[in-house]
């Protein structure tokens, strides 16, 4: 990102509109924007809810809030503008006119920041799409991100901003060699899944709104160190490492880029492939701000995000994957609403209450999944012969062991025979061994 961009100073302008229904209300819509800004090291000179009683086609805001705005901005002396909102590519350029300054809108913010965030070639492949189908309607702007170094793309300034013009030709080429890379990267993940499904180990995927503490609770479930910040959106790629469980050798653990409300259609679009993670998962821990006012808004944000995926059957239908709720940051409430909460989660055999950051609640949450991983289980013989090592390795590491002799077998062979308390489903991974 370029280095004005990085401390400029912004003011943030949350629109309400009139007969618009949006899942948050325009205060803690008014914050989360502000977050967003904060999480790509923008500071904010003034942030400000505008009713807008009827949209204009030119300008979005009517003429006297346009003039108004313009004050505000000359008084903070902001360089830039931030719309929490979808501003068409007239309205941009007609804004940036009449304040004299870069506007951008909540897509040109988070893909932004997804552009600097992204640490996979995957990643960068998904956001690099998403940064050009938004750009196609846009080609006043120009596009530099090709001599850039690191992250961002080019909406909050950088080296060449005005010297390149994004030719619409090649726009597309770019874009069609890009759907063909992300379509191997897919077919890749698929493999790596069918991999995992056929071998291994069951996999628990974390998911949640972004910021909800699904790395912290990541990091205090595996001792990983991951990057886990008060930031909108610190993890973008999904990361994977192995934990133990309660009657469970080994899970893999998935840390999944956070959901959020209005994400640009390009983005969930471009990465699907990354959240196609938690449709091959055995068990989703859906991580709860629970401190968080608008904590059940973000719940029906994720639970749309995930229905989309095809988790949940239908509007309010079953989930195929087993959810748990982990209500996270338990750490930041009062004494009261905290005791409420607890007393909610103890009569919930689907909800855990704990503190990622303290660590409260967190065995609560290993021993729900354990219990779940191994629900189901049931004592099985199995007649191997000894020389088949990897499969009696594998039975060790996967099931609880009760008896294990050595025995002829009809034919005269040698025999081992073990009897093993085994889950479903990795007697299933073990019959494809």
């Amino acid at each position: 990102m370029g280095e004005v961009a990085r401390g400029a100073r912004a003011v943030v302008l949350c629109p309400d509109i009139r007969g618009y229904r949006h899942q948050l209300p325009p205060a803690e819509r008014l914050e989360e924007i502000k977050g967003l800004a904060l999480a790509i090291g923008i500071e904010l000179a003034d942030a400000m809810v505008i009713p807008v009683r009827q949209v204009r086609a030119g300008t979005l805001f009517g003429a006297g809030q346009v003039e108004n705005i313009a004050t505000a901005c000359e008084l903070a002396g902001a360089e830039l503008v931030i719309v929490d909102g979808a501003l068409t590519p007239i309205q941009q350029r007609n804004l940036e006119t009449a304040w004299k300054r870069k506007v951008i809108d909540r897509t040109g913010l988070i893909l932004e920041i997804f552009g600097e965030r992204a640490a996979t070639a995957e990643g960068r492949l998904q956001v690099e799409l998403a940064h050009l189908d938004y750009q196609q309607s846009r080609l006043v702007r120009s596009w530099t991100h090709l001599e850039r170094q690191r992250g961002g793309f080019g909406f909050l300034g950088g080296p060449g901003e005005t010297q390149i013009e994004a030719d619409r030709r090649m726009i597309r080429g770019r874009m069609g060699r890009l759907r063909r890379d992300i379509e191997q990267v897919r077919k890749t993940r698929g493999l790596h899944r069918d991999r995992r499904t056929r071998a291994p180990w069951p996999v628990i995927a974390l998911v949640g709104y972004t910021n909800a503490g699904k790395s912290t609770l990541f990091n205090r479930l595996t001792g990983a160190d991951v990057l886990a910040e008060d930031l909108l959106f610190a993890t973008l790629d999904p990361t994977m490492r192995a934990i133990r469980l309660p009657g469970v050798d080994k899970a893999i653990l998935s840390d999944t880029v956070g959901f959020i409300s209005d994400l640009p259609t390009q983005l969930v679009a471009a990465f699907r492939a990354t959240l196609e993670e938690v449709t091959a998962a055995d068990i989703i821990v859906h991580v709860r701000d629970i401190a968080n006012p608008a904590s059940a808004a973000q719940k029906a944000e994720v639970l749309a995000i995930l229905t989309d995926l095809g988790v949940f059957e239908g509007e309010g239908g079953e989930s195929r994957i087993p959810v748990v709720e982990a209500w996270n940051k338990l750490d930041l409430l009062e004494s009261m609403p905290r005791e409420e909460l607890l007393e909610v989660a103890d009569n919930d055999p689907n909800v855990v209450a704990l503190s990622a950051l303290s660590g409260e609640g967190c065995d609560v949450l290993t021993e729900r999944l354990g219990a779940l991983l191994t629900e189901g289980a049931q004592t099985v013989p199995f007649d191997l012969s000894p020389a088949d090592g990897r499969r009696i390795a594998w039975l060790h590491a996967h099931a609880e062991i009760i008896a294990e002799d050595d025995m002829p077998s009809d034919d005269g062979e040698p025999l081992r025979r073990i009897v093993a308390r085994i889950s479903p489903a990795d007697l299933s991974r073990f019959r494809r061994l």
